[in-house]
């Protein structure tokens, strides 16, 4: 066992290294193009998003634009999960709930995010309001989805273990359940923050008023500042990656008991 620990703690720094490469040659690539045929007009160079970057800290527009962007993804995030695994919920465990609100919601969610936009900011108007309408719908259909699923596929002998116990329905849910489908839940609400950064950035681009990182992709486009709009995309990437790593901790956290996650 401690040769395959040394073996994992020798090959982290090997595969960070690894994940290096794409990043380093594509900077490479950018900064050899960017003098090329195309020039600097067309494709900024990284030197330029330097200057940019510096510009855009100094004056507080990066910092209020991460801040609104994160505050909006998180918050219609929770708000739409929440409904979405309740909802789940509801659905798996009665079959009425499920007939009547099945066939609903599965024609909804048919629906492309960018469908709804337009009829969210015909009834509600542009802004907070509409841009957190968008990233609560976009979070709500995969964790509805994920949690409906898990339920229904925990196998009946878990069910029957409970009842020989004596659990009540609340326990069962609770202590047999639930934890069975927690693995579905999980990758649900991975999918769901994914969609709910998709959609704050998107929202935040067509309805967007105040500050945002979509807000500073718009008026850079507007201004033709290149070199701001490839900031805020990277800061987009970076902001959405490390969110991402924090679930998949979390995940392996909640999931430990699992081979695949200790």
């Amino acid at each position: 066992m401690e040769g395959g620990m040394t073996r994992s703690l020798l090959s982290a720094p090997l595969r960070t290294a690894a994940g290096l490469v794409a990043p380093a040659l594509l900077v490479a690539l950018w900064q050899w193009n960017s003098g090329g045929a195309l020039g600097s007009v067309a494709i900024a160079p990284p030197s330029a998003l330097l200057t940019a970057g510096r510009e855009l800290v100094a004056d507080g527009t990066l910092g209020a634009g991460v801040a609104a962007t994160l505050a909006r993804a998180l918050t219609g995030f929770g708000i739409g999960a929440a409904l979405g695994f309740l909802t789940g919920v509801a659905m798996a465990l009665s079959s009425a709930v499920n007939r009547v609100l099945g066939p609903l919601l599965q024609a909804l969610r048919q629906v492309p995010m960018l469908g709804w936009m337009p009829l969210i900011a015909l009834w509600f108007g542009t802004g907070e309001g509409s841009e957190l309408i968008v990233v609560c719908v976009a979070s709500f259909f995969p964790t509805l989805l994920s949690t409906h699923s898990g339920l229904r596929q925990v196998e009946s002998r878990y069910l029957e273990v409970g009842r020989i116990y004596g659990l009540d329905t609340g326990q069962r849910f609770a202590l047999v359940q639930l934890p069975a489908a927690l693995p579905f839940v999980l990758t649900g609400l991975n999918q769901a923050l994914a969609f709910a950064w998709i959609a704050t950035i998107a929202s935040e681009i067509l309805l967007g008023t105040g500050a945002g990182l979509g807000v500073t992709m718009q008026q850079a486009q507007m201004q033709q500042r290149l070199d701001m709009m490839l900031v805020a995309v990277i800061v987009t990437a970076f902001l959405g990656f490390a969110i991402n790593q924090i679930l998949l901790h979390l995940r392996r956290g909640l999931l430990r008991w699992q081979p695949d996650n200790r």
